[in-house]
């Protein structure tokens, strides 16, 4: 398979056939994992202007490598908005999230759309994105695999509950293995725990993403810079003192 221009749409890339952008405003992970013939995009930004922008970026990365490949499936890591509200801009994509990520968005929509507007999204483009929002088809209640074609396979895994009570790790093996995290792990900011977050799971959330990754791979935190085991470990640590947890 040829290679990927990502500095072209101004993206990171972890390894020939992955990469990721940090988003503005609060620093969200994106990533994309691009097999042949189909691509997974992982979590669509806070809102439809957002999800616009990544359609247009990913197309335009994609289209010097074959016209005909384009996103064709998203994975969700967890139900906050600045990760799930873009999904509706792209039309005719398979939506993978944990298991019980369906009923929070239908039964909160309204939560999602206060959120967004409290953290600076206007009301207007929040209240559109939610109207529109997209509940996934694919239920992930231990691992799925995912094959993109071309020798490309990822590992959705339901690792949570933790940061919220539905959270999905994205695995993408190879040397090295790179992993999403989704808001388990986060590297620019403390790891924020709101309502909706099972402390005393969370540690072993991180468990299980290190049993995934390995001493050797990359861990994408849903917000920040890329991390290594070591930090994962540390971070923790640090929760478990946090929520008084073992």
């Amino acid at each position: 398979m040829d290679d990927l221009d990502w500095n072209a749409v101004g993206w990171e890339e972890l390894s020939a056939r992955v990469g990721r952008v940090r988003l503005p405003g609060w620093d969200c992970t994106t990533g994309l994992v691009v097999g042949e013939g189909a691509a997974l995009l992982v979590d669509t930004g806070s809102s439809l202007r957002e999800g616009a922008a990544l359609r247009a970026a990913t197309r335009h990365l994609l289209t010097p490598l074959d016209p005909h490949t384009r996103v064709t499936h998203i994975a969700l890591t967890h139900p906050h908005f600045d990760h799930v509200l873009g999904t509706a801009a792209f039309a005719g994509v398979e939506v993978y999230g944990a298991a019980g990520i369906d009923t929070v968005f239908r039964r909160d929509r309204d939560g999602l759309r206060a959120d967004a507007v409290a953290h600076g999204v206007p009301p207007g483009e929040a209240a559109e994105a939610a109207d529109i929002l997209v509940v996934p088809h694919h239920r992930v209640s231990g691992e799925w695999t995912l094959d993109l074609g071309g020798g490309v396979q990822v590992l959705l895994a339901n690792v949570g509950p933790g940061h919220t009570g539905h959270d999905l790790a994205v695995l993408v093996p190879g040397a090295p293995e790179i992993v999403f995290c989704g808001d388990l792990v986060e590297e620019s900011g403390e790891p924020q725990a709101g309502s909706d977050a099972v402390p005393g799971r969370w540690p072993a959330a991180l468990d299980r993403l290190l049993e995934l990754g390995g001493e050797d791979a990359v861990y994408v935190p849903g917000h920040g810079a890329v991390v290594n085991a070591e930090f994962v470990r540390a971070q923790r640590a640090t929760l478990a003192a946090r929520f008084g947890v073992s």
